[in-house]
């Protein structure tokens, strides 16, 4: 039987596709953990401090690894420590190498052991506040240039002072961000920059300024505030307290007790404008007009991140991405919303499930639904079965059934921490 235009364009609704990440067996992780420590004094290095029970680099090993993207953990420890106890029930290999004195040195050692890996993941011991989600989108992020770092973008002011202590200049902030881990790059690339740092002798403070010295471009992925690195004993505590209100969200309660969860509502609304695409959660669909707004007009995408930002009580997409801000114009609102996730993330909670639903008479939106949930879901960090999607007309009533614009609307459930 012959298939329908609209068939085989829903077919092909892939037209805005998140890279594939690669399969577990082809990416390692490296976690060094052979420096010192020095600004966090103890009996012991840091990364072997307890923290909620268990080493710290403990919670870095288990979270690298809890989502499977992972086929190989090594593990570089100082030299002579020998292999400490590791965590019970990693899902990933796990192999013990001895660090160096520098970290590229340790990064390169941890290499030498990566066994086949394609990509290579570097994160740090002392950061154990991994949130779901930013590995994969770090591995994604890597897929165009071959390497990828998450980082923060730069809120505050800043200064740049002289060796008085005082202030010589302010920088502007547009452009700069504060680098973290997960950092992600092609074996070979990690390789050939480690081995041109030695042989210059360049000492790099992450993997990201050796890509950077031998011309790789490393693309910056939104980062979490709550991935922070434990410096110092005041990081000790809030990490513990960060993970008992995690512990708490995600349901290690007393029995009889439910875990705590919020509900948000989302609305939003955008009208036709000739000359742009239409984009509807994350998937182009052929049509003679898109919607106009200064991203991407994602109406569906605009009102999930709406109803999850209402459920956190975290204002609202006008507040976090203003019109009048250039750094948005035609943004993926995919994008955007991996960054609504992430601020969840800083508060302690994470998006649970999403129903969604679409008014407009025209497209036919129901053949495109099931590439919608797969691109929603891949931006949410939940599976499709956690994401509905629903489209329907307004039979010709209203601004939409005119075919004036479409709207959309979104109920979603969040994990929260605390009340």
């Amino acid at each position: 039987m012959k298939r329908s235009s609209s068939e085989t364009a829903a077919e092909r609704a892939r037209a805005v596709p998140l890279p594939p990440l690669p399969k577990p067996e082809e990416v390692a992780a490296v976690v060094p953990a052979a420096g010192r420590g020095s600004r966090l004094p103890g009996a012991v290095e840091k990364q072997f401090r307890e923290l909620a029970g268990s080493p710290l680099f403990h919670h870095a090993l288990s979270r690298v690894a809890r989502e499977g993207l992972v086929g190989r953990v090594v593990l570089a420890v100082p030299p002579g420590a020998g292999t400490p106890p590791l965590p019970e029930g990693l899902n990933a290999e796990v192999e013990v190498v001895e660090g160096g004195a520098r970290r590229q040195d340790s990064v390169a050692n941890g290499l030498a052991a990566a066994g086949a890996a394609a990509w290579v993941v570097v994160h740090d011991a002392a950061r154990p506040l991994l949130p779901r989600g930013l590995l994969a989108r770090c591995l994604r992020g890597a897929a165009g240039t071959g390497a990828s770092a998450a980082a923060l973008r730069v809120a505050d002011t800043v200064k740049a002072s002289g060796a008085d202590g005082c202030v010589e200049r302010t920088l502007p902030r547009e452009g700069l961000w504060l680098a973290q881990t997960p950092q992600v790059a092609r074996r070979e690339l990690l390789a050939r920059a480690l081995a041109a740092a030695g042989a210059a002798g360049f000492e790099g403070t992450d993997e990201a300024a050796l890509l950077e010295a031998i011309g790789v471009r490393v693309r910056l992925v939104e980062g979490c505030a709550r991935n922070f690195k434990v410096t110092t004993p005041g990081d000790v505590e809030r990490a513990a307290r960060l993970m008992a209100l995690e512990r708490e969200g995600e349901g290690e309660r007393p029995k009889g007790e439910t875990p705590l969860f919020r509900v948000g509502v989302g609305c939003d609304v955008h009208r036709f404008q000739a000359g742009r695409r239409l984009v509807l959660g994350g998937v182009e669909i052929p049509h003679e007009r898109g919607l106009a707004g200064h991203s991407d007009a994602d109406v569906l995408t605009h009102a999930i991140c709406d109803a999850l930002l209402g459920a956190a009580a975290l204002g609202d997409i006008g507040r976090h991405f203003p019109d009048e801000d250039e750094a948005y114009r035609d943004a993926d609102s995919r994008e955007l919303l991996a960054r609504v996730v992430a601020l969840l993330g800083e508060a302690g909670m994470a998006p649970w499930n999403v129903d969604a639903v679409v008014v407009a008479e025209r497209p036919r939106l129901a053949p495109y639904v099931p590439a919608m949930r797969e691109a929603l879901s891949a931006a949410l960090g939940v599976s499709p079965g956690a994401v509905g999607v629903k489209a329907t007309t307004s039979e010709g009533l209203g601004f939409a059934g005119r075919e004036e614009g479409i709207a959309a609307q979104a109920v979603c459930a969040i994990r929260a921490a605390s009340p």
